[in-house]
């Protein structure tokens, strides 16, 4: 299989973020890219580097104003705050009557959810070329190839269209789900990270032409918190096109696999031209932020389902974290898909 990765990508390295009122360190790290990177090049997938389409399809997803925000952010930050400040935002607002302030500061706030995503002196790079990543994965499939895997991070599926959230900074399912739309008219985003595509979910809520399923966690009491509930099911002409199915933590395998199968089941129902995978391996049992049990064999039992369909298939990275068993899934995935071909 084709997976496209730029090294600029590692470019983003924070540092820390505050988790249950302390500052921890940051699990999002370049590592997890590399990992993932050499396990796959080891077991024969090729590697390409994305061509550069330019901010046109990540402005067709995002806020311009929200995009262009990071190309100097840490500049800004640096001349403002100083250059060993870490740029975390630390001023939220609800947005429902806010006005967009005129500093650096103000703005980091306006446009975050919370402090995960703090922006470093490679952020806008590893982000840019991220999004550059999904969305070579998307165009070659677009073009006739029956599957091709965006090695993308910075991750994605909990961006808003103008806001960062859960280390994620530019929805880049989003992103090459809009792209392959130019040849799809109907397209399924299926999420099976252990956190909910939030995100995702937000940017199409009021869109029928593009379903998102989000198989997740239940966040009552876990990230993202705020969404990812099963009444969330869609608005106006995307009324029915959102489906949340949850898991109640310390979930068995079994029971993973019949939620996927649900999952499958309505994507069946809904009938896409095309898919877009957010694909988290952090269900693993072993990642340091799953509370679910979920081994390899599990992931090669979904891999199949997907490949099944017999449907355009992109697969875009998501979670998955510096656990012992993530590149082993990340390949055991991949394999599958490619011995269904």
């Amino acid at each position: 299989m084709k997976f496209f990765f730029d090294e600029r990508q590692l470019a983003h390295a924070p540092e820390h973020y505050f988790r249950w009122g302390s500052p921890v360190p940051h699990p999002e790290q370049p590592e997890r890219a590399v990992l993932l990177r050499d396990a796959l090049l080891a077991a024969g997938h090729v590697l390409e580097k994305p061509g550069d389409f330019g901010q046109g399809p990540i402005k067709a997803v995002h806020d311009p104003e929200f995009v262009d925000f990071f190309k100097d952010a840490r500049a800004r930050w640096d001349e403002a705050v100083g250059p060993d400040a870490p740029a975390v935002p630390n001023y939220h607002t609800a947005r429902t009557s806010a006005w967009r302030p005129t500093g650096v500061v103000g703005q980091l706030g306006y446009y975050s959810t919370g402090t995960s995503c703090p922006v470093t002196h490679g952020t806008w790079e590893a982000i840019y070329w991220s999004a550059q990543s999904a969305l070579a994965a998307a165009d070659l499939v677009m073009k006739g190839e029956r599957i091709a895997y965006g090695l993308s991070r910075p991750p994605g599926h909990h961006a808003y269209r103008d806001a960062t959230d859960g280390f994620c900074f530019f929805n880049n399912a989003a992103i090459a789900a809009q792209h392959i739309r130019q040849r799809f008219e109907r397209v399924t985003v299926l999420d099976i990270d252990t956190h909910a595509g939030n995100g995702t979910l937000s940017i199409f809520f009021n869109r029928g032409d593009v379903q998102v399923i989000s198989m997740h966690v239940d966040p009552s009491d876990y990230p993202p918190y705020f969404n990812g509930y099963t009444h969330e099911i869609g608005e106006g002409p995307g009324e029915g096109a959102s489906l949340n199915v949850t898991l109640t933590p310390g979930a068995e395998e079994a029971l993973v696999l019949r939620s996927f199968g649900t999952c499958i089941d309505a994507l069946k129902d809904f009938a896409p031209e095309a898919v877009v995978v957010s694909l988290g391996f952090d269900l693993s049992e072993d990642d340091p932020l799953s509370v679910v049990k979920f081994s390899s064999q599990g992931f090669v039992e979904m891999a199949g389902a997907i490949m099944d369909l017999g449907l355009p298939t992109v697969l875009i990275q998501e979670g998955g974290y510096l656990g012992p068993s993530l590149s082993k899934n990340a390949v055991a995935f991949l394999e599958t898909c490619d011995g269904a071909l």
